[in-house]
């Protein structure tokens, strides 16, 4: 969430960035933004000079009732009561005035970085780092569903009889394939220096609210309703959400946390072939990085998630790019985002696997994540987070780059974790 003072001293600046987001018609938004906040401070002054007069009333009355003026203190006392009337009246305006400003505040996007590119669509992203070579494709390399179904390692039909379409069930080395993903992410953050966490799946509103799921994805994410509990979408919520309400000391910080969830979406709205095999899921698994960060180390902190997360996807020689979301493509709570995107070689297209975002204090204000500076003073922690890694398209990648036509490799790397060097037919 958009700090107010941050509009009322930068009311320009932060005009231009809502429009780089595409939010539509951010003057009138800010300035009706602005003249609630400016009613709500004009009538927390009257307020304030209310509670003066009353205790400075107060302070006569006791005076007048020593010395024997017992009428002038009846007559101060009903005074004091009628202010006392107005100021009760104050704080029920107050109150209407600070829902209304809270209200109109948490639909603001966060604001993009300066070297955030213009643009609306995927199209206008900037590619800043590619990796590998793209093998060729051709009749003979088949897409990952086919591969899965040949090699028998996930069940696309059984899911659907079981729970429904976007459920896939892994099988055999699939599922093994799964297990040792995992694993190999967990082990290389913890080594990067990240604290593992084994979080709940479940949140509950003010956690979705933290980290700007809710209200903006509201539609996206599963809900339980007897519970009033949501299925995390990623374990960024859960994670983020530990340090809600917290005041750290600035030696304390950064705060690593890695952790292993499965993530719920309904992704909605989605069809074609952007939802085959294993390209849009219901439910999936993903390993996240998180960090709370000083200000000024955030941007640094993001340099060195992006490089870890590039090295994963190395290290599963698997040809990839980074790219640097433009305005309209970015989430609604980042303020600058980096994609990693794996070369689909059964499909002859680019499959995102990660994003990495830095979200400077737009999480951390709406869930109070506070350090005490070098003066003494409270002020806001920077959040970050990134999918490292998120696995539906990572093995998609790894069985349509890495066939071999009778066999799929295994890259070196994830060989002590599968327990096997390459995947053979079942027939």
């Amino acid at each position: 969430m958009l700090e107010i003072n941050l509009i009322r001293t930068q009311t320009e600046t932060v005009i231009a960035g809502l429009e780089r987001k595409y939010i539509g018609d951010a003057t009138t938004r800010i300035g009706q933004i602005l003249e609630v906040d400016e009613q709500k401070r004009a009538l927390q002054t009257r307020s304030d000079q209310l509670k003066s007069k009353v205790n400075s009333l107060s302070r006569e009355i006791g005076e007048d009732m020593k010395s024997g003026r017992k009428t002038e203190a009846q007559t101060k006392k009903e005074e004091v009561a009628r202010l006392k009337s107005d100021d009760s009246r104050c704080a029920e305006q107050l109150e209407q005035l600070d829902q209304a400003l809270q209200h109109m505040l948490v639909q603001l996007p966060n604001l993009p970085y300066e070297q955030v590119p213009s643009g609306r669509t995927p199209n206008d992203n900037l590619e800043v780092h590619k990796w590998g070579d793209l093998l060729p494709g051709g009749a003979d390399v088949l897409p990952h569903w086919e591969l899965a179904k040949t090699y028998g390692l996930i069940d696309f039909e059984e899911g659907v009889k079981v729970t429904g379409a976007g459920f896939p069930v892994y099988r055999g080395a699939g599922a093994r394939l799964q297990r040792a993903l995992i694993n190999f992410f967990l082990d290389r953050n913890t080594a990067a220096g990240y604290l593992e966490i084994q979080p709940p799946i479940l949140v509950n509103e003010v956690s979705g609210f933290g980290t700007g799921n809710l209200p903006d994805k509201e539609g996206q994410m599963y809900f339980v309703g007897e519970d009033k509990l949501y299925l995390a979408p990623t374990a960024e919520v859960p994670v983020t959400n530990l340090y809600r309400d917290t005041l750290w000391k600035a030696t304390d910080l950064p705060i690593k946390n890695t952790a292993y969830t499965p993530c719920f979406r309904r992704e909605a709205g989605s069809y074609g072939k952007d939802v085959r095999g294993l390209n849009r899921l219901h439910q999936f698994d993903k390993v996240e990085i998180v960090q709370i960060t000083l200000p000024e180390q955030s941007e640094q902190a993001l340099d060195e998630m992006c490089r870890h997360v590039g090295g994963l996807i190395e290290a599963l020689e698997l040809p990839h790019r980074m790219i640097r979301l433009c305005g309209g493509d970015m989430s609604f709570a980042s303020a600058l985002t980096y994609d990693f995107e794996v070369w689909s070689r059964g499909q002859d297209r680019w499959l995102e696997v990660s994003s990495v975002s830095n979200f400077r204090t737009f999480q951390t204000n709406r869930l109070k994540v506070r350090y005490r500076d070098e003066d003494g003073k409270n002020q806001l922690a920077h959040s970050l987070n990134g999918s490292a890694l998120a696995l539906p398209r990572i093995v998609a990648a790894l069985l349509e780059h890495h066939q071999q036509g009778d066999s799929i490799q295994i890259p070196s790397a994830l060989v002590p974790y599968t327990g096997f060097n390459a995947i053979t037919p079942l027939w």
